[in-house]
Parts: structure tokens; C-alpha cells; sequence
């Protein structure tokens, strides 16, 4: 049996691939993960085409999507634009996977947006579901979702490994785990990270995920809220128990993630090889390889219209706009929706997700 494969999140700035160069000369990167859709409607450099092309010519390149919107309780021309841009992608370069974000989007300058996330609801699952099976009958590789980040409360935290288990169920999908992303959570909402990850259908985690971050300084003065900005060091919490996760998940793929514009100094690429060999050498001496790759069993959907749900748009709408317009979180909170529950969000998180939103302006 063959060890999980390491790869890296390929950034498409030149200056990322001139750091990376020396793990890319040693064919230490076994694999590449490439976010396609963040160069829909933007010319690739040759020099990225070039190794993009070489990774999916050795059948070594992961597809992984941020703009589809799998929650966008409205069905508009931007998914079908999405599906039809991702079908030539993958008719032009073959990839082993497509993977998509929790979460929704639904402002026009989606790409500049941030997902949010939803609750667990027989509706929001029924049009989760309808979206990823669009995105399933669009191609002919297996699709998976990655857990989110972000959550506005314990409640989101504790459901969303049940919630991705019924997501992925209808077209024999995978997982990402992205252990960073539950860090956030755990250093949020004071949650051990494995009593988090054994919530999630560990059988299903095709890929993991390794980043850093950063700390934001709390609005009520309270303890630093942890933020997923792919910008510094993987902390040492997540290495530790890396090699158990190993052997709950058995993965195929481990990708470290980091922002192109952050390793500008030899400091930053130091510690940045630091953590590579790190995690290199946890999977050469992980106890568990990976088990033989599981047989995807593609499942064929009668076509029917897309399922939508108007009132959900219009609160998904609603919600996007008070938290980019600032409003105060008491209002948040008192705000009248049907499928939103904001009066027990957590007040950090609400401001948390308006600094988030003001950030990258999606208006």
C-alpha cells in the first residue's frame, strides 16, 4: 500500500513559484492543486500553464473551485456560466478530482465574496444536494467539498460533519478536511480539534488540508479570534495531531496551502521548507498508508429544474448586506428570518464576518 500523496496549492504570482522552486526542482511536490475558476476570465502566464499541464499530464493535478456557490438558494446564469467554463477546463486538462467550499455566495462581484455558511435544514440540504449534482453530471471525475472555516456558532460547528456526510451521499462524493480550518473553530468556539473531527465521516476524507493563519484582536476584549488567512506557519497544534488523522482518515492527498504575496523574505520561505519537510517526513513514518483507492461509483440523475427557495435568497441577501453595511450586532441578532437563527450567534463572529465581508467587498 502506497503513503497519501504531498502536494502544494499552486498560486498563480511568479514570485510564489520562484519560492517554491527548490521543493519543485527536488520533485518533492508529488501533486498540485490548481483553483481553476480563479482564472476564468484572466489569461494564465505560460509559465503556469506550463506546469499546470505537466502535473495533469503525469495525472498529478487536483482541481479545487471557490466561486460556484453550492447554497445559493437562487439558480442564475452565473453556476450555469460556472458549469459551462469548468467543462472546458476539464476537457483541456485532465485533473483527478473537482473539489467546492461549504458555504454560499450570492452578490453580484461573487468572485470578490467570502462563503458564509448555513444551517442544517431539510431545504438547505435539498439544494446543496441539487447543486453539487450539477456540478457532478458536468464532468466525469469524482467531486468532493471542503469543510468551512468560518461559523457564527457552536451549533454550525458541531453539525457540519453530519451535514457533509448527507451532501456528498447522492454522488458518491469525498471530503477535504482541512485541519486549519477546524483550528479556527476550535480556538474559536473552545472545542478540542479531534473531539471536532471525529464529528465528520472520516471514511470520506479523500485530501487534507494544512495552512496557517492569523489572530484578530477581539472586538469585546475577550481572547483573539483565529483567522484562516494562509499567511503564516502551520501551527504546531495541527502537526501534533497530524499523524493521528492519518490513521482516522486514511487520505489519498495531504496539500499545504499558502498565499502567493507571503513569502517574500528568507525567513518566510525558511520556516515555509520547515513546515514542508515537516509534514513530508510525518507521512514517510505515518503507521497507516493509505488504503487502495476507493472505487467511485458515479451515480446518473434524472434531470429535473433546480431546486430554489426565494425566501432563503432573499435572507441569504439580507444577511450579506447587514453585515457589509455594519450594522450593530444586537440588530443582527434581532433580525426576523425564517431560515437564519442569528439570535444565537456568537457576537465575536458576527463582527468577525463583517470585517471579512468589508475586506473583500463583494458589492
Amino acid at each position: 500500500m502506497k503513503k497519501p500523496l504531498l502536494g502544494l496549492s499552486m498560486m498563480p504570482e511568479a514570485d510564489f513559484v520562484s519560492a517554491i522552486l527548490p521543493v519543485l526542482q527536488s520533485h518533492s511536490v508529488e501533486v498540485l492543486e490548481w483553483s481553476f475558476d480563479a482564472f476564468y476570465d484572466v489569461a494564465e502566464p505560460e509559465w503556469l500553464s506550463g506546469l499546470l499541464d505537466f502535473y495533469a499530464g503525469n495525472n498529478r493535478l487536483l482541481g479545487h473551485g471557490v466561486y460556484y456557490s453550492l447554497f445559493d438558494a437562487k439558480w442564475t446564469d452565473r453556476q450555469e456560466i460556472w458549469l459551462k467554463k469548468l467543462k472546458e477546463e476539464v476537457s483541456r486538462r485532465k485533473y483527478r478530482h473537482i473539489t467546492e467550499h461549504f458555504g454560499f455566495m450570492n452578490t453580484e462581484n461573487f468572485h470578490q465574496g467570502v462563503p458564509l455558511p448555513v444551517p442544517l435544514l431539510p431545504k438547505t440540504l435539498e439544494i446543496g444536494k441539487d447543486r453539487l449534482s450539477r456540478l457532478q453530471d458536468a464532468i466525469e471525475i469524482p467531486v468532493g467539498v471542503e469543510n468551512l472555516a468560518f461559523s457564527f456558532s457552536i451549533d454550525d460547528v458541531k453539525e457540519q460533519g453530519e451535514f457533509l456526510d448527507k451532501l456528498v451521499e447522492d454522488i458518491d462524493g469525498f471530503l477535504i478536511l482541512d485541519l486549519h480550518n477546524i483550528y479556527c473553530q476550535s480556538c474559536n468556539f473552545e472545542v478540542d480539534m479531534m473531539e471536532m473531527i471525529r464529528l465528520y465521516p472520516l471514511g470520506k476524507v479523500k485530501e487534507i488540508h494544512l495552512s496557517g493563519g492569523s489572530w484578530q484582536e477581539s472586538a469585546y476584549g475577550k481572547k483573539p479570534v483565529r483567522r484562516d488567512t494562509h499567511d503564516d506557519r502551520i501551527p504546531e497544534e495541527i502537526l501534533k495531531i497530524l499523524p493521528e488523522v492519518l490513521i482516522q482518515c486514511h487520505p489519498e492527498y495531504v496539500i499545504i496551502e499558502r498565499l502567493g504575496h507571503t513569502l517574500n523574505t528568507e525567513v518566510d520561505k525558511e520556516f515555509f521548507f520547515d513546515d514542508f519537510n515537516r509534514v513530508k517526513e510525518i507521512i514517510e513514518f505515518s503507521d497507516e498508508p493509505v488504503g487502495d483507492e476507493k472505487i467511485w461509483n458515479r451515480k446518473n440523475r434524472t434531470y429535473s429544474k433546480p431546486v430554489e427557495d426565494l425566501l432563503l435568497h432573499d435572507e441569504q441577501t439580507e444577511l450579506t448586506r447587514l453585515l457589509f453595511e455594519g450594522n450593530g450586532t444586537e440588530a443582527i441578532k434581532n433580525s426576523d428570518f425564517h431560515y437564519f437563527k442569528p439570535e444565537d450567534w456568537d457576537e465575536e463572529m458576527i463582527v468577525t464576518a463583517q470585517q471579512i465581508i468589508k475586506k473583500w467587498n463583494p458589492y
